[in-house]
């Protein structure tokens, strides 16, 4: 007998649901439940029999292409609208969650065993370097000079080889000295340097010789005095050169004037101003053109020689007197320090030449007393002059418009190294609020930067410190006391704050401006 359809039934299309037995009962909640954990569970087996290469499908996509797709529709029946709770996982049997926190770990995994590597490759290129023990001392470049590493015997050891290599002969130091200068050079002058050490006549020229015996003796003073009288030595010093054969003359020249120089450095430290013109002439020598014959080459380098002093000193100390005398007034009062030969040409110039009435003070100190060949000059040439020592400066400042210092140096930083005392005068002057003008030519601009007067400095005679009063020296046995140590300074560092003005062959400029010159003189050459 044919089953009718249920009123209300899809069409004859739809196909009809299976009936167990006349009247199938429905299934509860439970029992879907549990039906639903089976399937679940044969899926997972199957996967698992698939292979890990299986992906978990998506959400909202059938895990089986024959399941039917769940939609939710009002029409739907209540079993296969019920989907899993928020707290159960998809069909695929991991949630996005769990996978992303999966991989998140996997690139961590990963990271850290790069920077595993990345630790032992340092590890090992730093095993491989020989490490210092606190002990040892780390290789630093020292750019100092050897005459202030006096006190390092590496230094002196180095410098014994080098002077023994050019055959030059090494000035012993004399007596103490005090603990702050012990890395400078101190000689005396109580017996010649010929008796002291053994030239030999065969490496050093007779004028070099000459001349290292004036500067040891203090014969010849003064930076100006000093530079010319060694580019007059240097110019017979090549034209009593011959090349060697098989040589060439740009280079064996240079190789020739190392041991005079290093000759003349014993006698005295080389000034800021010798040390610009031996650059200047081996950079002259070393540009020489090889077609040039030897007679040819070496009237040029004399040429070169006398055009340096020419332009570098003598227009220079011109051109410097006359923009001073835009500072020198009637009826001024000027105060200069020591013996200072350009000036002693300004001052001169300006009395004598411009006919500038004004009166000029002279302070002086011991043990040079070079302020006495000032007065001496100055009074020649008819100027009104006053001479008083460095500690009276104070009672005579206020007297005073004007301030004319002449230099040693002028440093990269400003600061002006000249004769020791000028600081003192210049602080003074400070106070007092008087100008300070210095007098200089740019060729004794130096790239060295100094702040204080301890490091780079010159150590004189401390024997010339003794004085003979009614034929009693208070201080004659000062070498045999272990506790007294003299102490005869040449040179000190004024700061730029100090100094209201440089009068330089270029103009005037103030003492910020150092650097800038020697960049344009750097240019130039």
């Amino acid at each position: 007998m044919a089953e009718r359809a249920a009123p209300g039934g899809a069409g004859p299309e739809a196909p009809a649901p299976v009936l167990v037995g006349p009247q199938a009962p429905e299934l509860s909640r439970e029992e879907k439940l549990q039906l639903r954990k089976e399937k679940k569970q044969q899926k997972k087996k199957k996967r698992n029999e698939k292979g890990p290469a299986a992906e978990p499908p998506e959400l909202g996509t059938p895990s089986d292409p024959g399941q039917p797709r769940v939609a939710a529709h009002p029409t739907s029946s209540p079993a296969l609208a019920d989907g899993p709770n928020d707290g159960e996982k998809p069909t695929g049997g991991k949630s996005k969650a769990e996978l992303r926190a999966e991989r998140r770990a996997k690139q961590e995994a990963e990271r850290a065993q790069k920077q595993a590597k990345k630790a032992e490759l340092s590890q090992a290129a730093t095993a491989a370097k020989p490490r210092l023990t606190p002990t040892e001392p780390q290789s630093v470049v020292k750019r100092l000079p050897e005459h202030v590493q006096v006190d390092d015997p590496a230094a002196q050891r180095k410098l014994a080889k080098k002077l023994e290599r050019q055959q030059v002969p090494l000035r012993q130091d004399y007596g103490t000295k005090v603990n702050l200068f012990s890395h400078l050079h101190q000689y005396s002058r109580k017996k010649p340097l010929t008796q002291q050490m053994s030239i030999p006549s065969t490496v050093i020229h007779p004028a070099v010789v000459r001349l290292g015996l004036q500067y040891s003796q203090g014969i010849i003073n003064g930076s100006n005095a000093r530079c010319i009288a060694l580019l007059e030595v240097f110019k017979q010093l090549i034209r009593d050169y011959s090349t060697p054969p098989n040589e060439e003359l740009s280079r064996d020249l240079v190789a020739k004037l190392k041991p005079h120089i290093s000759f003349l450095n014993q006698c005295r430290p080389l000034s800021a101003s010798m040390g610009n013109a031996i650059k200047f002439l081996k950079k002259e020598i070393s540009c020489l053109p090889d077609t040039l014959r030897e007679e040819e080459a070496k009237e040029k380098l004399q040429d070169t020689i006398d055009k340096y002093l020419r332009e570098k000193i003598l227009l220079a100390a011109e051109a410097i007197s006359r923009s001073a005398f835009e500072k020198i007034n009637d009826k001024d009062v000027i105060l200069v320090y020591g013996c200072s030969s350009l000036v002693n040409r300004t001052l001169c110039d300006a009395h004598v030449k411009k006919g500038r009435a004004f009166r000029v003070i002279v302070v002086d100190s011991r043990p040079r007393l070079e302020g006495r060949e000032t007065l001496r000059r100055l009074v020649r040439k008819g100027i009104h002059c006053t001479y008083v020592m460095i500690n009276a400066i104070s009672y005579v400042l206020p007297e005073v418009s004007k301030v004319l210092l002449g230099a040693h140096a002028l440093l990269a930083n400003g600061s002006v190294m000249s004769r020791v005392g000028t600081s003192q005068i210049a602080l003074v002057s400070k106070a007092y609020n008087v100008p300070v003008l210095v007098c200089c030519e740019t060729y004794k601009f130096c790239e060295r930067v100094q702040t204080d007067s301890f490091v780079s400095n010159e150590l004189d005679d401390p024997d010339d410190l003794i004085v003979l009063r009614k034929g009693q020296a208070q201080l004659g046995g000062w070498a045999e006391n272990k506790s007294l140590r003299l102490l005869n300074l040449v040179y000190d560092v004024t700061p730029p704050d100090l100094v209201d003005l440089v009068i330089t062959d270029l103009g005037m400029i103030p003492c910020t401006s150092v650097p800038v010159v020697l960049r344009v003189k750097n240019v130039d050459q």
